[in-house]
């Protein structure tokens, strides 16, 4: 089988043909020789791999140059090559005073398709800053070593990752590389047209993670509302539901963003007070109790179940061993959905590719993000065989930004880099080498975290690379974090007596026992 990550040089869309067999244990290795592609094909793979926020027109746009002007492609399977005419109205932008106008129309052997207008924004002056929790005094100037944070000369241990954002470590080389290429190139289109670039990405994350569709977002909670919207839709067309009926659950203590819908669903009064009215359809259960999910699921408006593998905000709380199998068995009886808020959990974070795969289970509906873009771009997304994604048409839901090709190709690098073997045959940090380095790491931090004595950390869990510890009530938790930072250590408590640990995968064994030690010993010392 072959997967199709496609390049353009030379004028010319090109096609690299990637190995892909065994894509479920290893992501693809080896870049081959190009061919060319018509941008039909181009059309073709977008329309197969992607669910369409709106209805694209039929053209491919490709770069973007001289400020405004469009290279585009127009639909003909034959058309391979073009040298488009520019039809300036105006003067170059740098000619023009301030506030001017620029327009430029690009034209092929078809009627003009594209056309860009370059208006300078006018200057504003910045809103004091408002900082509505607590924040470590500290301005990293940069980053290196991937595990490592400078600031004025102090080297720090980066222990949250972004809340797992820089799976990679900091300014991952790879990734930078395909942000700054590709900004050259060709950077926003819209869903409106094709681009050369969006269909690569989502050949390959579908994939990679067996799904037919991908929908592109960008940012999580974004991933959340496309995935509820998803859910009633088909709850209605698919399961039945009367119109306006349909409910999600949710776990207790969830997190997945700050919008209406998300603190809708949260039961934590700092997300959601003052914030009311609320949106109806989104009762809750414990998590991690079977016994009170399947009585929620047994109502027949219920269209979907939203839940995190591993609550990662409510201070890395792991469920009994055998409740993801439980949850796709209850799904399946009683019809509803099943969403896997992996927006934090995935891609090698708990030492698999997702979280869910430690008990080999696959949810319905997948969302991804945080480290789908090693932290340079918001990158989120929505997977989903046809029979869910597709009961969504063009024109229902629509993001400007989501599938743009820098979003796509940084989202390409940071998995190509996490994921694949590169030239030199060594595997990314989400390779499966890689991983199985990951889960012995957790237990060897978890085990030099439960040699604290229990009157001061009362508990240690997690699971690979996402751990967290419980402060008894003689610490505060914010105490202890500001005295890590003193010693070269950043951490943020959550919700009061809970630190979570979560260094990027890039951290090596060394490094690690090296934090271990400053743990232990500001712990200990307070």
């Amino acid at each position: 089988m072959l997967s199709r990550a496609w390049v353009r040089a030379a004028g010319q869309v090109q096609v690299r043909a990637v190995s892909t067999k065994g894509v479920k244990s290893a992501a693809p290795q080896q870049e081959v020789t190009p061919t060319a592609l018509t941008t039909q094909q181009v059309i073709t793979r977008e329309d197969k791999y992607g669910a369409h926020n709106y209805k694209p027109l039929p053209v491919v746009i490709c770069r973007a140059k001289d400020w405004c002007i469009l290279s585009v492609k127009p639909c003909n399977p034959h058309f391979l090559f073009h040298t488009p005419v520019t039809h300036t109205v105006g003067a170059c932008r740098r000619c023009l005073p301030t506030g001017s106008a620029v327009a430029r129309v690009v034209s092929t052997r078809t009627p003009c398709v594209a056309l860009a207008l370059d208006t300078p924004a006018p200057c504003f002056t910045p809103a004091p800053c408002l900082t509505p929790s607590p924040c470590l005094t500290l301005a990293p100037d940069h980053t290196y070593n991937t595990a490592i944070i400078k600031a004025k000369g102090k080297k720090y241990y980066d222990f949250l990752s972004a809340y797992s954002a820089v799976n990679q470590g900091h300014s991952h080389p790879r990734i930078v590389a395909a942000l700054q290429e590709q900004a050259s190139i060709l950077a926003l289109t819209s869903r409106a047209y094709y681009n050369n670039v969006l269909g690569e990405y989502e050949e390959y994350v579908t994939q990679l993670f067996g799904y037919d569709k991908l929908l592109p977002m960008n940012t999580g909670v974004e991933a959340g509302e496309t995935a509820c919207k998803l859910s009633r839709k088909w709850g209605y067309e698919v399961k039945g539901i009367p119109p306006n009926q349909a409910k999600i659950v949710f776990a207790q203590n969830n997190f997945w963003g700050r919008t209406l819908s998300a603190v809708s669903s949260s039961t934590d009064p700092t997300a959601y007070g003052g914030f009311g009215p609320y949106m109806p359809g989104f009762p809750l259960v414990p998590y991690d109790d079977l016994e009170a999910l399947e009585e929620a699921l047994s109502d027949p408006t219920v269209a979907a179940f939203m839940v995190e593998p591993i609550q990662g905000e409510a201070g890395v709380v792991v469920p009994q061993d055998g409740y993801l199998k439980r949850v796709r068995e209850l799904c399946d009886r009683h019809k509803v959905l099943w969403i896997a808020d992996e927006i934090q959990t995935g891609l090698a974070r708990t030492g698999r590719r997702l979280a869910v795969d430690h008990e080999g289970v696959k949810p319905d509906i997948l969302l991804l993000g945080k480290a789908l873009s090693g932290g340079v771009y918001p990158v989120s997304a929505v997977l989903a065989n046809d029979d869910v994604m597709m009961v969504l048409r063009p024109g229902q839901h629509g993001s400007t930004y989501g599938g743009n090709p820098i979003g796509c190709r940084v989202s390409l690098g940071d998995l190509y880099s996490a994921l694949a073997s590169g030239n030199s045959g060594t595997e990314g940090v989400g390779g499966r080498e890689p991983r199985r380095e990951r889960r012995q790491m957790g237990k060897l931090l978890r085990g030099e975290l439960r040699k604290l004595p229990e009157d001061t950390v009362s508990i240690v869990r997690g699971r690979g690379l996402l751990n967290a510890i419980v402060i008894n009530e003689r610490l505060d938790a914010w105490d202890v974090c500001l005295a890590l930072k003193e010693n070269g250590l950043l951490a943020k408590p959550t919700h009061g007596d809970k630190i979570r640990f979560a260094p990027p995968l890039t951290i090596n064994e060394e490094q690690l026992m090296e934090c271990c030690e400053i743990i232990k010993n500001t712990i200990m010392s307070m």
